[in-house]
């Protein structure tokens, strides 16, 4: 067993990071109208530098901005598709837990009320600013898959008058994608991620029944979800490795859905057009590595057992113990190892410190080098 050259990296991380006070203050201030946007655009550059030269010292091969600039992981992004709205007097609530109770996650709706395209590239300056001033590694973006669009807000979010056939919202839905895809790829994106919390969620009956109730079909929903992203990577070049991040959810050290990957995996692993997996297994909520199995020769599966809901340290010892345990299903050879979601996901963060975050990723990286050289 040998290191990575090409992503995902034998340390690697999924890539939202604690935003500093700093930033947080400034957004405070931006929302309030007291700072302009070049005020706060100089605020993030600068929590940025020093957040990319932070995954630098602890040895980590790739680098992400943190999503410094976005408020949420996923709605910063599909709000800026063509045909996608923000309903402003409308929220949705979505129920978290954690082991002290519930915790309960308000955003505005949004709406498919126009025809989905891609007039812009979304995240562009971002990635500019990562790949082009800040970093020496290798430069990862995260975007949130095109499966999440629809998983959101259900057939109600999407007006029947535009799309009275969800099979063409899909079928725009995925080229939108394609050209935000081929457009990062022109711009030097060597590391993509689509972080989607569907495939992970139907894992979790509860969440079945909930689909089932809004009259989708629940058994067959992770298929279309794979089939839908497989053609937003269409034609993607060689030179783009992409991973997806299957997350149970994650608001302030909270979650949303529990169970292991045993219902999507044997489609997921075989039919996914990925070359690796971000998968939670940092507790029981995550069920065992038995799924693994399926995971065919040529993918690579990035171990999250390294939490980022608390700021106790594991030991190494405990994660290689685990890494033997996956390695019953899987050729070791295919293994990475990463914390097992971002530190925030939003911009209120996970209930840890910064010095915390530092040393959870400085373990990854130590413990892969003990592994894998």
């Amino acid at each position: 067993m040998s290191p990575r050259v090409t992503p995902p990296f034998r340390a690697d991380h999924v890539g939202s990071l604690l935003r500093p006070r700093k930033l947080l203050d400034a957004r405070e201030e931006h929302a309030a109208g007291r700072i302009d946007d070049d005020a706060l655009h100089r605020v993030e550059d600068e929590a940025i530098a020093e957040v990319v030269a932070m995954q630098e010292e602890v040895g980590l091969s790739s680098a992400t901005d943190g999503e410094f600039r976005r408020a949420s992981w996923h709605m910063d992004f599909l709000y800026q598709l063509d045909g996608v709205s923000k309903v402003t007097d409308s929220e949705m609530t979505v129920e978290f837990h954690n082991a002290e109770g519930d915790v309960e996650f308000h955003t505005p709706q949004l709406r498919v009320d126009g025809k989905i395209g891609l007039s812009r590239t979304i995240f562009a300056d971002a990635f500019e600013y990562l790949a082009k001033q800040v970093t020496r590694n290798t430069p990862k973006l995260t975007i949130p898959s095109p499966g999440m669009l629809h998983y959101r807000g259900g057939r109600s979010a999407i007006d029947r008058d535009v799309y009275p056939d969800l099979a063409e919202f899909r079928a725009d839905l995925a080229a939108a994608y394609r050209a935000e895809v081929r457009a990062l790829a022109d711009m030097g994106c060597h590391y993509l991620q689509l972080d989607d919390t569907s495939l992970a969620y139907l894992n979790d009956p509860k969440q079945r029944e909930t689909i089932a109730a809004r009259g989708e079909d629940a058994e067959h929903a992770h298929e279309q979800t794979i089939r839908l992203i497989n053609s937003a990577l269409e034609g993607r070049p060689d030179t783009l490795s992409v991973t997806t991040h299957m997350c149970r959810g994650n608001y302030r050290s909270s979650w949303v859905a529990e169970g292991g990957y045993d219902f999507v995996a044997e489609a997921l692993f075989n039919e996914l057009a990925v070359d690796g997996f971000f998968l939670e297994f940092d507790d029981e909520r995550s069920g065992t590595f038995a799924p693994l199995r399926f995971v065919p020769k040529g993918k690579v599966v990035v171990l999250g057992l390294v939490t980022t809901k608390r700021g106790e340290l594991e030991s190494k010892d405990a994660l290689k113990r685990r890494i033997d345990e996956a390695a019953r299903y899987i050729d070791p050879d295919q293994l990475c190892l990463s914390p097992q979601c971002g530190f925030a996901s939003t911009e209120e963060g996970n209930a840890l410190s910064y010095d915390q975050q530092v040393a959870k990723l400085r373990l990854v990286v130590e413990t892969a080098a003990e592994i894998w050289g």
